[in-house]
């Protein structure tokens, strides 16, 4: 029981954004220290779009609501990784470089905030099991 509790699917997901989140966060900092880098070619992460692709496909008609039931595929939500992309197509700088340190700031802002409102929904998942565990009391 209370392993499937800690093993949920939203579980898996919110930890693997955060994960995304992290590897963004290093990412976007290491295109900022190479900004002044001659050719340097900077690189993204993509999370969010594959997992509303594993979101989206292979939604099941039906649900299986006793245990004897034929088992209903998985949509591999569960698989989705984060990947880092090389974006070597632009260049917006004499010296070959292609990061814009204002769009990567801005990146940095958008990826914290990310952070903390996946870091939240966590929390808040726990949360409501360790109330369920204490009755609803504090």
């Amino acid at each position: 029981m209370l392993d499937s509790l800690l093993k949920s699917t939203q579980v898996s997901v919110l930890e693997k954004a955060l994960g995304a989140a992290s590897l963004r966060h290093k990412v976007i900092s290491n295109n900022i220290a190479n900004v002044n880098t001659p050719k340097f070619k900077k690189s993204e992460v993509s999370f969010e779009d594959q997992l509303e692709l594993a979101m989206s496909a292979g939604k099941p008609a039906i649900a299986r609501t006793h245990a004897r039931h034929l088992p209903i595929k998985s949509t591999g939500i569960t698989n989705v990784e984060p990947t880092i992309h090389t974006i070597t197509t632009t260049s917006f700088r004499s010296d070959g470089s292609n990061v814009d340190i204002d769009s990567e700031m801005a990146g940095l802002a958008k990826n914290s905030i990310y952070y903390d409102a996946v870091a939240q929904q966590i929390n808040k998942y726990f949360a409501g099991i360790k109330s369920a565990i204490s009755g609803g009391r504090s």
